[in-house]
């Protein structure tokens, strides 16, 4: 069965930043796109100068900045003029105490002020910027401070004692703590340090190629790998969030991503402030009525979210909704894991217009393909590559890569080298980055197809792929069906080894609120899933969990289902978010 369009209104592609897609990707250049922001002279450049600095020098140091909501509910704003004051001076307090250029700074905070801060105040100063999740326990922040030889960390009083204090002298580059909240032992209390410290200050100016920031992303199997961005990555979060994110000058713009995680810095800082916008940032976890009454009070334009996120708002019912208007509500997006049909279909019933999918990683810096404000929503699509991005589906074979032109083929999602936000290495490892790289493709690692029209369909990770009796089946599909079905909240589906068919398709679902786990609802799913899936796909097994595993980003983690289930070692589970087993 088809899945449905969603057609954009002539007014709201009128409306857009990129009203027409095909006129605007012919005339593109990311040359261009470098002349659109202010740089320093030869070259130069300097995210916190883009983000900040130029904005203050063009006269529109008076409008807010960051409106920090503390989890009490009460706010504090901070305009553009202000923001550079405070980030000058913590630029000015790495400076004082001997951090260097290029060397790393860390923050282990939640969704707190001063994360922001320093994260502008510590490329002013020329060091890099690496955010930590504040949930990680003590061995995966080692082992990231070590892989990235920290130079100094920003942190609270709290998660100092717990999670830094006992593996401290096991980081001998870690030469400055800054607690935002007090002192303890050999550290220093960054509140009267910013008190003191001067306004003043002149933004490093940075070759393009210098490093800007290093986030890590786990891997199946091994140690975390530390991601390079540079600061030319500024470019692509400038362009991406105008023409994926229709952002504007002025509009009032929320990322709900915690900066621990990338879209929470490259959306959740960069591209926003880049575009001169007034960021939400709110430091309580998810909570449904909170969530709509800041959509509303806060008067939101643009608002950028995840998939599990909108998954519990509608388990929440459209009552919850409907008890709030959103009248400056221009455009919603989606990140972190493909979100399926029902939740654009659902977000266009609840909202009066569809969640925007786009797709794009830790190593690739910045949105690459994405549905996109001017463009009819295909339910369930990516969407289309943004202007200067050539992508496409390609088969990978011990003799070379082929690029595969049939629509609705199934390949691995590749890249063509070069644009600005393009990680420049995996830290320290070489040679795992080059096989990222093969005949001039970037290998994503993910399965899609491209239809006639130019979308791109999402099928799973290539290690998620599922081989049943011949056929292969991607479980973003499988779970996309069963998600349809009233009862369901959330599914992750994996492949269990069978002698007969070689895998079965084995599902993993947790339930709306009212539903129960009985064996007639499993039934009554299966059957389900192969009346609109066939038999050959259709899951052969369901097993009912309270909570799926997932990432603080959002992603089910089906390698840990995987792993679960067939009693392998789990890897690295660092981002894991708590769940039942």
């Amino acid at each position: 069965m088809p899945l449905p369009t969603i057609e954009k209104a002539a007014r709201v592609r009128d409306a857009a930043n990129m009203p027409d897609y095909d006129a605007y990707r012919a005339d593109f250049s990311w040359q261009d796109a470098k002349a659109n922001i202010a740089s320093f002279a030869d070259g130069k450049l300097n995210i916190a100068h883009v983000a900040v600095d130029r904005h203050v020098l063009a006269g529109h140091g008076d409008q807010i900045a960051l409106r920090w909501i503390a989890k009490s509910g009460e706010g504090t704003d901070f305009t553009y003029a202000e923001l550079q004051d405070r980030t000058n001076r913590f630029a000015n307090i790495l400076k004082a105490r001997g951090i260097k250029k290029g060397e790393r700074v860390y923050a282990l905070l939640g969704r707190v002020s001063e994360l922001y801060i320093a994260a502008l105040g510590t490329m002013k100063a020329g060091a890099v910027f690496c955010p930590l999740f504040s949930a990680f326990g003590p061995e995966p922040i080692q082992s990231r401070m070590e892989i990235g030889d920290a130079a100094a960390l920003i942190t609270s009083t709290r998660l100092y004692k717990r999670k830094v204090q006992g593996i401290r002298a096991k980081l001998p580059a870690l030469r400055e703590i800054f607690l935002t909240d007090g002192e303890v032992d050999e550290t220093l209390h960054l509140a009267p340090l910013m008190e003191t410290a001067s306004p003043a200050f002149d933004t490093t100016p940075m070759d393009p190629e210098d490093m800007a920031l290093l986030h890590f992303t786990s891997g199946t199997t091994g140690k975390p790998k530390g991601v390079v961005h540079v600061h030319e990555a500024v470019v692509t979060h400038n362009m991406t969030g105008r023409i994926a994110l229709d952002l504007r000058p002025g509009d009032v713009y929320w990322c709900t991503a915690d900066p621990g995680w990338v879209t929470g810095t490259s959306y959740g800082i960069i591209a926003p402030l880049t575009n001169r916008t007034t960021m939400i940032v709110d430091e309580a976890e998810f909570d449904v009525e909170r969530w709509y009454g800041s959509l509303e009070r806060e008067g939101v334009n643009v608002w950028y979210t995840a998939p599990t996120a909108i998954r519990m708002l509608m388990k929440a019912g459209a009552d919850a909704a409907r008890a709030h208007t959103f009248p400056k509500l221009r455009f919603m997006a989606s990140v972190g894991e493909p979100l399926n049909p029902e939740a654009v279909i659902w977000g266009n019933e609840t909202f009066g217009m569809p969640f925007h999918d786009n797709w794009w990683q830790t190593e690739t810096g910045g949105i690459m393909i994405a549905n996109f404000a001017s463009m009819d929503v295909k339910a369930g699509s990516m969407g289309k590559p943004l202007p200067g991005i050539d992508a496409g589906i390609v088969e990978v074979t011990e003799h070379g890569v082929r690029e595969i032109t049939e629509p609705s083929a199934m390949g691995e999602l590749a890249l063509r080298p070069g644009w600005p936000s393009m990680m420049r290495a995996y830290l320290h490892e070489d040679e795992r980055y080059a096989k990222c790289f093969r005949d001039g493709w970037y290998l994503s690692g993910d399965l899609a197809m491209r239809d006639a029209d130019g979308y791109f369909w999402f099928v799973g990770r290539s290690n998620d792929l599922i081989k049943s009796a011949g056929h292969l089946i991607g479980p973003f599909e499988v779970e996309s069906a069963l998600m349809e079905h009233p009862a369901v909240a959330e599914v992750g589906v994996i492949g269990v080894p069978d002698e007969t068919s070689g895998e079965i398709v084995k599902a993993y679902v947790a339930l709306k609120s009212g539903h129960g786990a009985t064996e007639d609802l499993k039934l009554e799913l299966i059957g389900h899933a192969r009346k609109k899936l066939g038999p050959a796909v259709a899951p052969k097994d369901i097993a009912f969990r309270t909570n799926l595993p997932k990432t603080r980003s959002g992603k089910i983690m089906r390698r840990l289902l995987k792993a679960r289930e067939l009693g392998l070692p789990e890897g690295d589970i660092s981002t894991l978010e708590s769940d039942e087993q």
